[in-house]
């Protein structure tokens, strides 16, 4: 009965101790925010810059940041050079980093605010039709999206956030 008791105990603690081991420590950002169940994104469409229709199947098997921006937004403009600081990570394998201007502006207004903020790295991605605020349900900008391998958003971020921040980048290779 008591080497019953003990092999228990025994499997008792290792579970315990194993399940914390394991676990992902989520960064403490305010504006972070963590789905239950990751959602599945289908029919996602927007535009590359020579108007080239690009859809999220485009990007399998990729470990996804989608900003959402405009040139007009503030906050955007103060985040969208940590976010091209991200992209040339160099311990990420499978991170694709999609700039998606949401502000109903010509290309050209995109490449100026580049241009201005100093992005070397990133892409320009757009929505003219203004069909993925709704469609994702934006709340404001900039929001990104973080898609995993299958193509699910599993989390969210509200707002701007330092993309440079090393608690966050740690945790964003888990998902590489």
């Amino acid at each position: 009965m008591k080497s019953l008791f003990i092999k228990l105990f025994i499997i008792f603690i290792y579970l315990i101790s194993s399940s914390s081991a394991y676990s992902i420590e989520v960064p403490k950002i305010k504006n972070l925010i963590l789905h239950k169940q990751p959602k599945k994104l289908e029919n996602i469409e927007f535009q590359n810059i020579n108007n080239k229709l690009m859809k999220l199947n485009d990007f399998k098997d990729k470990f996804l940041i989608i900003n959402f921006w405009a040139t007009w937004c503030a906050p955007c403009r103060e985040e969208m050079p940590s976010l091209d600081k991200l992209s040339s990570e160099k311990n990420f394998n499978n991170l694709e980093i999609l700039p998606i201007n949401v502000g109903s502006e010509k290309i050209s207004k995109s490449k100026i605010f580049f241009e201005e903020v100093g992005i070397k790295n990133l892409k320009i991605y757009h929505d003219i039709d203004m069909k993925l605020p709704n469609k994702l349900l934006l709340r404001g900008l900039p929001t990104t999206l973080l898609i995993n391998k299958k193509g699910e958003e599993f989390a969210r971020i509200l707002g701007s956030v330092d993309f440079e921040d090393k608690k966050l980048i740690k945790w964003l290779k888990n998902f590489d």
